[in-house]
């Protein structure tokens, strides 16, 4: 028999709404949901089980499958599933983690969730970025480059940053945050072209955090406001989905210069693991190079010179 689909409210309800300010993330609603979507994204035929075409209530696969693949008990992978996951073993997790067909970022959330290395209410300290991180930063000529921390916070960038994405000194600090430009500010929807992935890996980033720091008060209040400010954000964080992403290709659409192609790549501070460093770069000798040299030339003048005003001169 199909199992019933969890009553709101219950929980495997979702949590974007519960996040409130001062409010931790519900760990146990967290655990439970992860699993419950990842679960209802496969299908028998997906993991070699036979499909014999019955009407089902639920998407993707049973709880009994996914305990029989896994090879722990029914009543066990349920009380997993409803949040219970103290004392479950790596091992377990490990089974169930390949059963469900997770990448290993899913695995380290689930890990994050069901095992938590701080049992402890955590202290969170204000993040502060190195000096000679901000000089190098300066010394990238001619390169966009930042440094994001916690909760998509933005902490410093360089002159081309600035040319590129926008002054963020012109912003209170609580704006410096990639999540409210890209759900709050039309301006930010307009300068991605595609909008939608950028949007992803912002809430996909966001939840891989939840899961290592569900006590920061400070994240559940950014989660809580974006819940109710941007239906698109609720929609993404509805899915559960986390990875990581340490390169790519951004394209952007700046109100000066046009369509930009940039590649960039994130490095982490061996001594800061809740930083990252960005740096973009266009292919040698592309449109999109040519376009950071005048926006280089023009520095912070560029995106202001984009709202209207002309250009100072190359």
């Amino acid at each position: 028999m199909d199992e019933q689909p969890d009553a709101a409210g219950g929980p495997a309800a979702d949590t974007g709404a519960q996040a409130g300010a001062g409010a931790g993330l519900d760990r146990r609603a967290e655990l439970s949901e992860f699993l419950r979507t990842r679960r209802a994204r496969l299908k028998p035929e997906d993991v070699g089980l036979p499909d014999y075409g019955r009407q089902r209530r639920v998407p993707g696969l049973r709880r009994e499958e996914l305990a029989r693949l896994a090879g722990v008990s029914v009543a066990y992978y349920t009380r997993l599933e409803q949040g219970n996951g103290r004392n479950v073993s790596a091992e377990v997790l490990d089974s169930i983690a390949r059963a469900l067909r997770l990448t290993d970022a899913e695995h380290a959330h689930l890990t994050h969730l069901a095992k938590p290395k701080h049992k402890k209410k955590q202290t969170f300290r204000t993040q502060q970025v190195r000096s000679s991180l901000r000089q190098l930063l300066d010394t990238m000529d001619g390169i966009p480059a930042y440094v994001v921390g916690r909760r998509a916070e933005i902490l410093a960038w360089n002159r081309m940053a600035a040319a590129v994405f926008g002054d963020w000194s012109e912003l209170p600090a609580q704006e410096r945050n990639w999540a409210r430009l890209v759900f709050l500010r039309p301006d930010y929807r307009d300068l991605f072209v595609d909008w939608e992935q950028k949007a992803i890996d912002i809430v996909c980033a966001l939840r891989m955090e939840a899961g290592c720091y569900p006590d920061d008060p400070r994240l559940s209040a950014l989660v809580g406001e974006l819940s109710v400010k941007s239906e698109d954000f609720g929609r993404l964080w509805a899915t559960h989905d986390v990875k990581e992403k340490s390169h790519g290709v951004k394209r952007l659409r700046h109100p000066l210069v046009g369509e930009l192609a940039l590649q960039y790549e994130s490095f982490k501070p061996a001594d800061d693991s809740e930083q990252s460093l960005l740096v973009y770069h266009a292919e040698p000798s592309s449109p999109s190079a040519e376009a950071l040299r005048l926006l280089a030339s023009w520095g912070a003048d560029a995106r202001r010179a984009g709202a209207g005003s002309s250009p100072p001169s190359a």
